[in-house]
């Protein structure tokens, strides 16, 4: 088989996620054959890093061997039963360790299969909370702006991607936006944590508005991933905790694309020490070989559902998968090499060598920043760097640095203008280095007619 033989069967068949399909008439189609830490390999036998861990969900490498041997025992003992009147110790096991390694207080765990219905469970589950609490008047949720929280509607109602919002609008519930404290908009000389504590007057204001009618806020601590990687300070999280306290309002935290030692802490809560009252989990959670997914929540919270069958106060979710064996195998794989590497302090230093492999780049005309939040680097190239004026969406500067670094021999898919790097946690100097200098390659010829 070859690259273009597998093509051409492909486009005849299959719709690709987030693509317009019609791109591919001029935009290569790239099947891989296997992986291997952080390399992937096409059937014409071209090598790619896999500098974005094919969407954030993998962390140790593919073809992991210790995961790999999880998952190949699993399978010889049970590869899946209802989680309805049934049980299985995987899924006793990791509910327990992960009780054991979130932030304190989350003390009950809720299985799903993927990120967007972890977050669609945080969501029922705050609404049911108040409802069954006798507090029915509360149905909305208060979200920021640039936020991304997946792409079932109650998702979507809860992000803030204008495209979405735009095309899907009739179809979703209307949440509360307040403006988000990415600090790419501070004030020059303005520090992250002074920025992100004066945008929260915004939150403030708003909770003080609509409290009584709102279930929870809902974030993603640290990073608006699929919001081009914007960061925000700590501190905003602190003083978002207090007033959710204070107005009696749930807090979800999405660390579904941050958590597992994306932001430099196993979870970003942990840099401002707070604990959510829901916390949601996937992508990294099983080490990216399977999907799945936890909602982690309160005893408080799971005592209000907790009565005779008669009173209907029980939540009402399922999905056919949930707590799926092999996942779970992969997931406790996943932990048991948090547990035993040193992973968090091996990724400090790691992120530490991204950072200076890409520092040549503050001082390109056309690259507006450059920011760091652990795993997480984001480079961001815009027409004019004193104004920060955005390159126009319809020129698509990331796609030719997308094109060039997969003939280079990387997968760099952009966010719109912003080249970020997001890597397995195996990738060593050499490959950083290497990824450092395919990227400037692509950022000049991207750049170079201006």
């Amino acid at each position: 088989m070859s690259n273009k033989a597998l093509m051409q069967r492909d486009l005849k068949i299959l719709w690709h996620p987030c693509t317009q399909m019609k791109d591919h008439e001029t935009l290569p189609l790239i099947p891989i054959r296997r992986g291997k830490g952080v390399w992937l390999e096409d059937f014409d036998g071209n090598r790619y890093i896999d500098a974005i861990s094919s969407w954030w969900v993998n962390l140790f490498g593919h073809a992991n061997p210790r995961i790999n041997t999880a998952v190949k025992a699993q399978l010889d003992t049970l590869e899946h039963v209802l989680l309805a009147g049934f049980s299985h110790e995987p899924a006793i096991r990791l509910a327990e360790q992960l009780v054991q390694i979130t932030p304190p207080g989350l003390e009950r765990c809720f299985f799903a299969d993927n990120g967007s219905t972890a977050v669609e469970v945080a969501l029922k589950m705050s609404f049911h909370y108040w409802r069954n609490t006798g507090h029915s008047e509360k149905t909305r949720f208060i979200t920021l702006t640039n936020s991304y929280h997946g792409e079932t509607l109650a998702t979507l109602a809860v992000g803030d991607v204008a495209l979405y919002k735009e095309t899907y609008e009739p179809l979703l519930m209307k949440a509360i936006t307040v403006p988000s404290p990415d600090c790419f908009t501070r004030d020059e000389g303005e520090s992250w944590a002074e920025h992100s504590k004066k945008m929260f007057t915004r939150m403030e204001q708003a909770l003080a508005q609509y409290a009584d009618q709102t279930c929870a806020v809902i974030v993603e601590p640290l990073v608006q991933c699929a919001g081009n990687m914007r960061m925000y300070h700590p501190a905003y999280l602190q003083l978002l905790r207090d007033a959710c306290n204070r107005y009696n309002v749930h807090l979800i935290a999405d660390e579904i694309a941050v958590g597992f030692g994306r932001t430099g802490t196993l979870f970003a809560c942990e840099q401002a020490g707070i604990s959510p009252d829901f916390m949601c989990l996937s992508k990294g959670l099983t080490g990216g070989y399977l999907p799945l997914s936890l909602t982690l929540t309160s005893e408080q919270i799971y005592q209000a559902f907790y009565d005779d069958y008669e009173k209907l106060t029980a939540f009402l979710h399922s999905h056919s998968y949930t707590g799926n064996p092999l996942g779970c195998a992969a997931a406790l794989a996943t932990l048991d090499i948090f547990a035993n590497d040193n992973v968090i302090e091996h990724n400090q230093q790691t992120a530490r060598i991204m950072g200076k492999s890409v520092a040549h780049l503050e001082d390109h005309p056309h690259v507006g920043e450059i920011r760091q939040t652990g795993m997480v680097l984001a480079i961001e190239m815009v027409k004019d760097k004193a104004s920060r004026t955005p390159y126009p969406w319809q020129e698509r500067r990331g796609l030719q640095v997308y094109r060039h670094a997969l003939e280079r021999g990387a997968l760099l898919r952009p966010l719109g203008n912003v080249i970020y790097f997001m890597p397995p946690y195996v990738i060593n100097e050499e490959q950083i280095r290497q990824l450092a200098q395919i990227a400037t390659e692509g950022i000049e010829l991207a750049t170079g007619d201006d």
